[in-house]
């Protein structure tokens, strides 16, 4: 886990008592400890922890300082020999002024304090009462604990090569939160001490902040909050505990627990340099130089157990799902549309195979053609029956151009197709790549004729996927007027014809999508077999394409080298496909990615829907002839 760029990472709530600095120790020693055996790194525990947050005028009492002073020193001698790094929050008198402070501990001493700097002056949390600003305190060195430390909220901290910063409470909340300077200073993850009182719609409002600040600074963000125990007289603390990535959020709490809690996530730095790289927006700013990083080493022999839960469809939405749908589809059709009126078409020419992309195409130019107030007639959909169509595709594909209302024309391929190869000299029982690749060519020289004939435009059906792969004839379904599909993966296709599947009112218009969606993968260019089935199915040539798109994200999203891809494609696919099939697939996506470059190079425009674009034009720039031999060279070398 360690080697592809994870940290383990905890936000605690321990139970607390209002001034008892002496039990609330133990609580937060106990946590300490619980982490330690899960090989958490950092854990980071709520503001005021030490005392509670609710103590109110108790603050400036020497006694009370005192007994937090001491129960922090507990605390970090319980530290000594654990491999884990926690950040309490305590009160602490520096130059005759009170500091919201956040210490850190580890290796049995405490190594840093780090004051809060935007201290709230209304409501609830009327702390200036008690507590003064970090931003008003100079780099300054005090005795804490029995250590020597240097209070300054300019500090950042480093962990194997990870650097965090600390930011309290209501720092998150100001203008100008002090976590972009420190991501801009290098912190790749921030860890926020809170105690905010709970509020309804609270809840959704903190993790808007938290989820915005970590997408803002491409950085990590954990936040914890007090809960069970503090004072509820005049407000209720629930226990907030989120962390994020990159603006997602990957685990939260149940609030309104009486148990403790520890909030456990794996954060991929890899990932937040990979993201800040790309971002060219993001720049360690010179303004950040005054941050001193103070380095701490954990020797954690055992590796990690891998906690995190991983995605096998990246592409696919797993929130909103209507809501995502339709706006993809909604991109596609106003791409179309665009174009249309562009070239004042009044057609457009697609070729109906009674397969998944061909039918989204389809359903995307009905609904472009409804947006315009256009015939759908002028929607001329073929069906070019050849040596490997099947009956159940070819009877979706009728279906569909019937029931749509578009104009159907029928053009069989196979006696052109012969005349071809007795003009080449092709043999009768050839089967090779001509075989297949003429007659791709063919059904791309009738669209286009066509097209021509009536004025019209050859609407493109080939998708991301194949793309990446390269899986479609040069010049033939690589070629199109207007591709719809170039940024829609297959996993994709396949679930936007279901979601339109599920949204038809039509019966037969909806029995066939369903049946489409069930249909194997091919593009029946070889014979059926004796059953009159498809004998040519796609996956079992190129591979599983749910296991292709999940290489195709990580690969171009998020950079990530195949060792790295195996690494996070055996936790998704766990129980479905073993190491070594998804290592052969991994071969097989590089080979070919890099092989087929120039089918990229040359494609026609489309829509960009996502995150992840093959276009030469405005997203992918790699030339053709670009050396593969380091990424095979580790794809060989995959155990």
């Amino acid at each position: 886990m360690r080697q592809y760029g994870y940290i383990k990472v905890a936000a605690a709530i321990p139970h607390v008592k209002v001034a008892d600095c002496v039990y609330n120790a133990e609580r937060i020693i106990a946590l300490i400890k619980q982490a330690a055996e899960r090989d958490i790194s950092v854990v980071v525990f709520p503001e005021l922890s030490i005392t509670s947050c609710s103590c109110g005028d108790l603050y400036r009492q020497a006694t009370l300082l005192r007994k937090a002073e001491n129960a922090l020193e507990q605390i970090a001698e319980a530290t000594e020999y654990l491999q884990t790094i926690a950040i309490v929050g305590l009160p602490v008198a520096i130059n005759d002024s009170l500091y919201d402070c956040a210490a850190v501990v580890a290796h049995g001493g405490v190594l840093g304090l780090v004051p809060k700097s935007h201290i709230p002056a209304s409501g609830a949390m009327n702390d200036v009462r008690w507590f003064a600003s970090g931003a008003e305190l100079d780099t300054t060195g005090i005795v804490l604990a029995g250590d020597f430390v240097i209070a300054d909220r300019n500090t950042l901290f480093e962990v194997n090569d990870i650097r965090f910063g600390i930011e309290i409470g209501e720092d998150l909340w100001s203008p100008n939160p002090p976590s972009t300077d420190k991501a801009l200073g290098g912190a790749q993850i921030i860890f926020n001490l809170a105690a905010s009182a709970e509020s309804v719609g609270s809840r959704t409002y903190v993790e808007q902040l938290v989820s915005q600040q970590s997408a803002r600074t491409h950085a990590a963000y954990v936040l914890t909050s007090a809960g069970f125990g503090e004072s509820s007289a005049d407000a209720i603390y629930a226990g907030n505990a989120i962390i994020a990535e990159n603006g997602t959020i990957l685990a939260t709490n149940k609030r309104f627990e009486l148990d403790e809690q520890l909030i456990v996530a794996d954060v991929d730095v890899e990932l937040l340099d990979n993201e800040r790289l790309r971002d060219n927006i993001f720049k360690i700013e010179e303004c950040c130089n005054q941050y001193k990083t103070m380095g701490i080493e954990l020797k954690q022999e055992q590796e990690p157990q891998f906690d995190r839960y991983v995605e096998p469809m990246p592409f696919v939405p797993q929130a909103d799902c209507n809501q995502r749908c339709e706006e993809i589809f909604t991109i596609q059709t106003l791409g179309l549309a665009k174009r249309l009126k562009h070239t004042f078409c009044k057609s457009a020419v697609i070729g109906i195979s009674g397969g998944l992309d061909s039918t989204l195409a389809l359903l995307v130019t009905v609904k472009t053609f409804d947006m315009l107030g256009l015939d759908r007639k002028g929607i001329i959909g073929i069906t070019m029956p050849g040596f490997g169509t099947t009956d159940r595709t070819y009877n979706n594909a009728l279906t569909l151009i019937k029931e749509l209302e578009v104009t159907l024309r029928e053009i069989p391929i196979a006696a052109a197709c012969r005349q071809h190869f007795a003009d080449i000299g092709l043999p009768e029982d050839d089967r090779s790549v001509t075989y297949e690749n003429s007659q791709a060519r063919e059904r791309t020289q009738i669209l286009m004729d066509v097209a021509n004939m009536t004025g019209g435009m050859v609407v493109g059906t080939g998708d991301l996927s194949e793309l990446a792969l390269g899986w479609a004839t040069f010049n033939g379904d690589q070629m199109s007027m207007y591709g719809v599909n170039s940024d829609i993966p297959k996993t994709l296709v396949r679930h936007l014809v279901l979601w339109a599947a599920r949204n038809e009112s039509n019966d037969k218009v909806r029995q066939a999508l369903e049946d489409v969606v069930a249909t194997p993968v091919s593009p029946e260019l070889l014979p059926a077999n004796e059953q009159g089935e498809i004998a040519q199915k796609t996956e079992d040539l190129v591979g599983p394409y749910e296991l292709h798109d999940f290489i195709l994200y990580n690969f171009i999203r998020r950079g990530f080298s195949p060792a790295k891809i195996l690494f996070l494609a055996k936790k998704a696919f766990d129980g479905k496909y073993d190491k070594e099939t998804i290592i052969k697939w991994i071969k097989t996506f590089f080979r070919r990615f890099f092989m087929q470059q120039f089918k990229r190079s040359a494609l026609p425009d489309g829509p960009k829907v996502g995150s992840v674009s093959l276009s030469s034009h405005s997203d992918w720039r790699m030339v053709a002839d670009a050396s593969a031999a380091i990424w095979m060279e580790e794809c060989e070398n995959l155990r």
